[in-house]
């Protein structure tokens, strides 16, 4: 354990230890510009913006207390007359749109119903048409058929009596 002396006081040392902790505190320990720094920081906070800052959130609290105390509740009664009211409007034109749209279908359906019974209806006399013409092709062809025979009949007999006039 070795003690260490303190120099005399009127050492030549004296005054260059003192320069030495004058430069090592300017130089190296900056705690005293930091409080100074944050004693100014302080007083020019307080002096010039007071109590500015409390007030503000003071004036925050206040309007968020009451918003939350009558603006929302009101608003949310506002709200739910508004959508029952909403709700029931879109129930009811949801309701008409589906009538309309039975409306229209069963419109459509008869429609369809009219086209079907009208191209039946072609259909048929297309049908008894073609029956007809067959009918009539078919006495065409037994009036041809006649026709023949007695065409047949008739130069049968022309040359029978050009026969007879041959001999001549």
């Amino acid at each position: 354990d070795r003690r260490r002396d303190a120099p005399a006081a009127g050492s030549p040392i004296q005054p260059i230890i003192k320069d030495i902790g004058e430069v090592y505190s300017r130089l190296l320990d900056h705690r005293p510009v930091i409080q100074g720094e944050i004693r100014y920081f302080v007083k020019e906070f307080e002096e010039k913006r007071g109590l500015r800052e409390l007030r503000v959130l003071e004036n925050l609290k206040s309007t968020i207390f009451e918003t939350n105390e009558h603006i929302l509740p009101k608003c949310e009664q506002a709200m739910q007359a508004n959508l029952s009211e909403t709700f029931k409007r879109l129930q009811a034109a949801n309701a008409m749109i589906h009538r309309l749209q039975e409306r229209e279908y069963e419109a459509r359906k008869l429609q369809a119903d009219k086209v079907m019974a009208r191209e039946e209806k072609c259909i048929a006399h297309w049908e008894e048409f073609m029956k007809e013409q067959q009918n009539k092709r078919a006495e065409v062809d037994e009036e041809h058929r006649k026709a023949m025979e007695r065409l047949k009949e008739q130069y049968s007999e022309m040359e029978k009596e050009l026969a007879k006039y041959a001999s001549f």
